[in-house]
């Protein structure tokens, strides 16, 4: 079964749909239908929704789009963060998108971009998907029905940042310091006033890095910048470590601090870079004696890259190891224990459920699709351990590597196994 027949197939968990209730603006004509939202309406709308002023939700350009597309059915989907305005989000779009007759909010658990649902969304007739909180990592091309976006910026207190690394950098020759800063999407414009006001005060080298196609400053918990200098001090700007950790771990020689825009705390972060390399090295090498390799490709959204999978699958069998594909929406302890006689895991879901848990999810070997091309001799192990699943510039194993684009199965090769 392909990646969409299993979508289609997995009932959706679904919170609450909202449909319109006044008879007046159910017309479904488009010849008088206007794509912008009149400022009054939405100054109204907004005051009487009380959703918080510091969240850029992005409403207007949210309806333009739904007008757009004279969507009637839209989909919501978020992080278990912002799922507590799911539901004044949807009574919004309706009252400021005449075209629109129902929004459904899509409650399976969304970990990052690259859980995006158009799938379950389409499944369930909707015309449009609005994913909140990540940045676009599924090429728009590549979805089965249109997405947008929403970073959901969030306004913080950038003077208390700059004061908070004042006081900590304070005894640092401000000329001498690389700094660098960096979070997640959310905190991207309050980075570049970060910036600002630390070079209007004297620090002279102040970057905010990019791994591209990812916005600058921007980290996943796969994938972030490799800094160039021999000794940068970053600033992370993020309300927990997931993300931090990417970026230590394909920075080890960095000196980092993390900035919680909520509690207002900097405080200094580190990473066992050293038990972390010991226990991945263990799986590795135990894996290299496998036979049967199982392959978990991620159902969650669009976790599952098919064309990396058919990658592993082409390089397994000219190692003379046998492997099977198995769909799997979450990695659990108690799913693996089901096939016992599996000698060795891949899975193709998140690097970091290796790295982080890898070691708690069975007593078999859970690679990523990295430690697998280094067990079979395919790439060299590398003492900087690489985040860098959705870079540009990234390996064999990441998703926008060349023959990794177009998130499929080249059925034309000769070597397809479908």
């Amino acid at each position: 079964m392909n990646t969409t027949e299993e979508s289609s197939f997995r009932p959706k968990r679904i919170i609450r749909r909202r449909r319109r209730t006044d008879n007046s603006t159910t017309t479904t004509t488009t010849t008088t239908t206007t794509t912008t939202v009149d400022p009054l309406l939405l100054h109204k709308v907004l005051q009487e929704s009380h959703l918080p002023a510091a969240y850029s939700f992005e409403i207007p350009k949210t309806v333009q789009r739904i007008q757009e597309l004279s969507a009637q059915q839209v989909a919501l989907q978020m992080p278990e963060g912002l799922l507590l305005y799911a539901t004044v989000l949807a009574d919004v779009l309706l009252r400021l998108a005449p075209c629109l007759q129902q929004v459904s909010i899509l409650g399976d658990v969304t970990y990052g971009a690259c859980c995006v649902d158009d799938l379950g969304a389409h499944a369930l007739g909707a015309d449009l998907l609005v994913h909140y909180g990540h940045s676009c990592l599924v090429p728009l091309q590549h979805t089965v029905i249109p997405c947008l976006y929403v970073f959901v910026e969030i306004q913080i207190d950038t003077e208390h940042l700059v004061a908070c690394l004042n006081a900590t950098l304070g005894d640092l020759h401000k000329n001498n310091i690389d700094l660098y800063l960096l979070g997640t999407v959310q905190f991207r414009h309050a980075l570049v006033t970060a910036q600002q006001m630390l070079m209007e005060q004297g620090y002279t080298n102040v970057s905010i890095p990019q791994a591209k196609p990812l916005s600058p400053g921007e980290v996943l918990g796969c994938t972030s910048p490799q800094l160039s200098s021999e000794k940068p001090i970053v600033c992370f700007v993020a309300d927990g470590r997931f993300h931090l950790e990417a970026t230590l771990i394909s920075n080890p020689h960095c000196q980092a601090y993390r900035y919680d825009p909520y509690s207002k705390v900097l405080t200094e972060e580190s990473y066992q870079h050293d038990e972390m390399k010991c226990m991945r090295k263990v799986a590795i090498e135990k894996a290299a004696s496998a036979h049967v390799f199982g392959i978990l490709m991620g159902t969650l959204g669009r976790q599952g890259n098919p064309a990396i999978v058919q990658n592993l699958q082409q390089k397994l069998r000219a190692h003379g190891k046998k492997s099977f594909l198995m769909l799997i929406s979450e990695i659990t302890p108690a799913k693996l224990r089901l096939l016992p006689n599996v000698d060795a895991w891949v899975q193709v879901a998140c690097p970091r459920l290796s790295v982080d848990w890898g070691h708690l999810l069975s007593d078999k070997p859970v690679l990523n699709p990295y430690e697998l091309n280094v067990c079979l001799e395919e790439a060299p192990w590398r003492d900087v351990y690489p985040m860098d699943f959705y870079a540009n510039q990234g390996g064999t194993w990441t998703n926008y590597h060349e023959q990794n684009k177009a998130r499929q199965y080249d059925c034309s090769s000769k070597k397809c196994t479908c």
